[in-house]
């Protein structure tokens, strides 16, 4: 573990990747995150105020958290260390952290930068407490997920979280004059048709788009220096957009596509639904998803979606790619198009919490079946009314609540297609009911 590990040596180094040879120095050199370092903004107020605090900077991949968190430590003049949660443990936490108390004895403070901190466990993130607490380390973390759900709240309390984001199409732009105009590219052309290429295949990622510029930039030395079309869709071939499958982009992508459905709009559907094909996803978890889309916010306004749902998803099973990717698309579109309906699915939480919140009542003698006679001769099935005994199945008046429950209302379909048919049947039905003078003899028993 090196002090000052990420810091560019003196003079450019051939075998550094070219996203570290052109790493910035100070916030003015930095690209993207305006809403953190801009002017007035709150990093750059804490450094300008000298207040530089712990902190976990939370963004994807290639958005500069582990440079930003260099220029912090340096505008300081602190000693910046690193450490990998994949590769180290408390033992190493606990050497790193007398260094720094070494060091702050000599009047010099240790930035403490872990990358990947949500791959910690709970006692490898508790060992950083004690320490945040009492100032021997300035604390900053760099994480791809979700602080919320993958560090501790001990240690989220004592650290200040910052959402990085994925950089916009300018600031990748000027990245690319920066990288064309260094001495390491001298030579490469860029064409305006393959710059836009480029800033298409890279999904706001700046490391991303420098290690790809520098490998089309070495193949390009071999032609003459030009990046051709032809080139770059050889470098793009097996080259998949970012897309972290068990990541927030994940979650929020799949979001994107449950919410588009839910709100019928079909080609917003559509376009989530192959961004995530594009980027990787498993098109049976999207099947299955899908599925729940149909239950969940159609249900019974078009019972239809979930046979044509699960219908994709055989379809994905049985032919796989593309076919079966076709037929989801299918379901997908006819979901976003079809009546919405969530009555059954509030339905459904509502008994389940009714369930949870009142006892286990028995159930009815009338509802239960008598296949003994020792059953029999207990009341077990004694006044059940066979339904098909009377006229159109329904036998009016019959409770099938358990004694002296008053019976509760889940179902509430909603105005929208076959609902409307099924909301009118209810009517009716419970018409019926209250127009019955059926009584069971033993209903106050």
């Amino acid at each position: 573990m090196n002090d000052d590990l990420f810091a560019p040596p003196a003079g450019a180094q051939p075998h550094q990747p070219l996203a570290a040879r052109l790493r910035p120095q100070s916030l003015d050199e930095y690209v993207g995150q305006q809403h953190l370092v801009g002017p007035g903004k709150p990093l750059r107020r804490a450094l300008e105020q000298g207040q530089l605090h712990s902190m976990i900077l939370w963004g994807p991949p290639g958005t500069g958290k582990t440079t930003l968190a260099l220029i912090l430590a340096q505008h300081v003049q602190a000693a910046f260390v690193t450490l990998s949660a994949v590769l180290a443990g408390v033992k190493d936490i606990r050497q790193e952290v007398e260094r720094a108390r070494e060091r702050l004895a000599f009047g010099q403070r240790t930035v403490l930068f872990v990358d990947e901190v949500h791959r910690f466990n709970k006692s490898q993130q508790d060992a950083f407490l004690p320490h945040v607490e009492d100032g021997t380390i300035l604390f900053i973390g760099a994480t791809t997920e979700n602080p919320s759900f993958e560090l501790n709240n001990a240690l989220l309390s004592r650290a200040r979280v910052y959402r990085l984001q994925s950089l916009q199409r300018d600031d990748l732009a000027a990245l690319i004059d920066r990288a064309l105009a260094s001495e390491a590219l001298a030579g490469i052309q860029l064409a305006p048709a393959q710059r836009e290429q480029l800033l298409d295949q890279v999904d706001g990622d700046a490391r991303r788009l420098l290690n790809l510029l520098e490998i089309a930039a070495d193949l390009a030395a071999e032609e003459g220096g030009v990046v051709s079309e032809a080139l770059l869709k050889e470098l793009f071939r097996d080259s998949l957009r970012r897309f972290d499958k068990g990541g927030d982009l994940f979650y929020d992508q799949i979001s994107a596509l449950h919410k588009s459905v839910r709100g019928s709009d079909a080609d917003a559907a559509l376009y989530w639904y192959v961004r995530m094909l594009d980027g990787g996803a498993d098109p049976l978890y999207i099947a299955r998803r899908v599925v729940r889309m149909a239950s969940e916010d159609i249900g019974n306004a078009d019972p239809r979606a979930l046979r044509l749902a699960l219908d994709a998803w055989d379809v994905q099973e049985r032919l796989g790619s593309p076919e079966g990717e076709l037929a989801i698309a299918q379901a997908v579109v006819y979901l976003a198009v079809a009546a919405k309906s969530n009555a059954v699915y509030m339905a459904y939480n509502q008994a389940r919490r009714f369930v949870r919140e009142h006892p286990s009542d028995e159930v009815p003698l009338h509802l239960r079946n008598a296949p003994t006679a020792l059953m029999k001769a207990e009341g077990y099935g004694d006044e059940y009314r066979y339904a098909h005994d009377y006229p159109d199945a329904f036998a009016a008046g019959e409770d099938y609540f358990p004694t002296h429950m008053v019976p509760p209302s889940f179902y509430q379909p909603v105005p929208r297609g076959l609902e409307i048919r099924i909301a009118d049947k209810m009517a009716q039905l419970r018409a019926r009911n209250a127009e019955s003078d059926w009584q069971r003899r033993d209903a106050d028993a």
